[in-house]
């Protein structure tokens, strides 16, 4: 096998390692910001109690 040849291919599979590397930390970002959008929703959520008590204990289901 040539030098030249060697060592485009040691080129490629490095580029390819690096373009994987960047992808996976890419997703990685983009879950991270996906589980704190979710929990912001939870926690919005979970604020949302402002009703009396007793709403919502009776409810009409014959009307």
């Amino acid at each position: 096998m040539d030098v030249t040849a060697l060592a485009s291919v040691a080129t490629q599979m490095s580029q390819a390692r690096t373009g994987e590397a960047v992808q996976v930390a890419v997703l990685r970002k983009a879950l991270d910001v996906q589980a704190q959008g979710a929990l912001q929703l939870i926690q919005a959520a979970a604020l949302q109690t402002n009703n009396p008590p007793h709403l919502g204990n009776v409810v009409d289901t014959f009307a």
